[in-house]
């Protein structure tokens, strides 16, 4: 019990001495996770549409995104900078990067959320007089809402994990922790780093299921009458 105890207390005075540093990191792991996420989601709508409006277009744009996810982080991370014109230690290739990474995965979760929706009801909505945009934004989309709320869980969830990669190219949250850890032999501030990374990943996606319980609340009603 002792040692545990002897442990907690330089965890104290660890965060006590570095609480600045460590509430940096994590402001900005939180921003390097979460504006990828935002971009990403934009760009994969229309995306996603367009590969279940054009069928032609959906099995390409799925391989382009699976390749896309399969390049290796560190490899993206490092060739970015000569690709963007940009510093090595600019947060902006790990922007770049992760944005890429969940568009990969977000395309294919729109495109396939779109397609759930049963034809009868966008041929419902196009007969009471919807046309394709109202049609998308008043009927597909909200039914979608679901399989897209599961996409974003995994892509947020994953961003989070893949910003700390960021940190052995000079930039990643929460990640630099981990790597002044290794760096000293010292295994508090990558207990420190650990422990927050998953605490907002839990946090992520805890807001994301409340926030698709406030948005889908028939599914909820439709679960309650069983």
């Amino acid at each position: 019990m002792s040692g545990i105890g002897d442990y907690l207390a330089s965890l104290v005075d660890y965060l006590d001495v570095n609480g600045t540093l460590v509430w940096d990191a994590l402001q900005q792991h939180v921003v390097l996770a979460l504006v990828p996420v935002v971009i990403a989601l934009v760009l994969s709508l229309p995306i996603g549409y367009l590969a279940v409006r054009y069928g032609w277009l959906y099995h390409p744009l799925l391989n382009l995104s699976s390749l896309l996810y399969a390049i290796p982080s560190l490899a993206l991370f490092a060739v970015l900078p000569l690709l963007l014109g940009t510093r090595i230690l600019d947060p902006l290739n790990i922007v770049v990067a992760l944005s890429i990474y969940t568009l990969a995965l977000l395309v294919r979760t729109v495109a396939d959320g779109l397609r759930s929706v049963d034809p009868t009801i966008t041929q419902a909505a196009t007969a009471i007089g919807y046309r394709r945009i109202r049609r998308l934004v008043s009927v597909e989309l909200p039914i979608a809402l679901p399989v897209l709320f599961a996409g974003l869980r995994v892509a947020t969830v994953s961003n989070i994990s893949l910003v700390s990669v960021g940190a052995l190219v000079g930039v990643g949250g929460l990640g630099q922790l981990f790597t002044r850890g290794f760096q000293l032999f010292y295994s508090v501030p990558i207990v420190v780093g650990l422990v927050l990374s998953i605490a907002l990943a839990l946090l992520a996606d805890l807001l994301l299921v409340l926030a698709q319980r406030a948005l889908t609340p028939w599914t909820r009603a439709g679960v309650s009458t069983r």
